[in-house]
């Protein structure tokens, strides 16, 4: 006859190995009710994430840094500001081109310059390259416009300054000494302020009345 304990750890029905049978059990009831749920979940995670998909959707459009898209320019506010709106849809963007300062409008030569980069890019259709945002949060880009980098265009015809930072004289500073040289746009003057002096003098400018129906970004 064999002893009580040893009857009661071989019974099926009785004993330690019957709770973690039932455990093992429990988890691959789980599992198997679970796990197609997870995987439809991670799949659709990564489709929402994929660019394709950002790209195709008009209203979830969202241009990454450093990705390029085509866009139209709506309005121009100053010499290095802009509003456009994507092609591939999305809400309007107030961007500033990278590398460069511009007059304040407020500022002699603000008005040309503006008027320059309205002439050659308003309803037109740009590149956009995002590169990060500045303390405003305006989108500081790269620009082309058939083929040529706007931003450059615009130091080399005397609109904007190449932007100084520290002991740099910025990217576009032989765009600058060519301007100065040929005295074109706000080189023109030998006593042209760079607008980093002026803001530091008179502040900013005061915003602009936008009541009429042509300061705001067509449609």
């Amino acid at each position: 006859m064999q002893p009580p304990l040893r009857r009661f750890a071989a019974s099926p029905l009785e004993g330690g190995t019957t709770l973690a049978a039932r455990r093992s059990r429990f988890r691959g009831v789980c599992w198997s009710l679970f796990a197609p749920l997870f995987l439809v979940l991670c799949a659709s995670a990564s489709l929402a994430e994929s660019p394709a998909s950002t790209s195709s959707s008009v209203s979830g459009f969202r241009p990454r840094f450093n990705e390029a898209y085509e866009a139209r320019v709506t309005r121009v506010p100053d010499g290095d500001t802009l509003w456009v709106k994507p092609l591939a849809g999305g809400t309007y963007r107030k961007l500033r081109l990278d590398g460069v300062d511009a007059p304040e409008i407020c500022q002699d030569g603000g008005v040309a310059a503006r008027e320059a980069l309205t002439a050659r890019l308003l309803e037109q259709t740009v590149t956009v390259t995002e590169r990060r945002r500045d303390d405003y949060g305006r989108a500081l880009v790269r620009l082309k416009h058939r083929g040529d980098d706007v931003a450059g265009w615009l130091v080399r015809e005397g609109w904007a300054w190449s932007y100084r930072w520290r002991h740099s004289d910025g990217p576009f500073a032989i765009e600058e000494v060519l301007a100065r040289k040929d005295r074109k746009g706000i080189f023109a003057s030998a006593g042209a302020e760079n607008p980093r002096d002026f803001r530091k003098r008179h502040g900013p400018c005061p915003m602009p009345p936008r009541s009429s129906a042509k300061d705001q970004p067509s449609r």
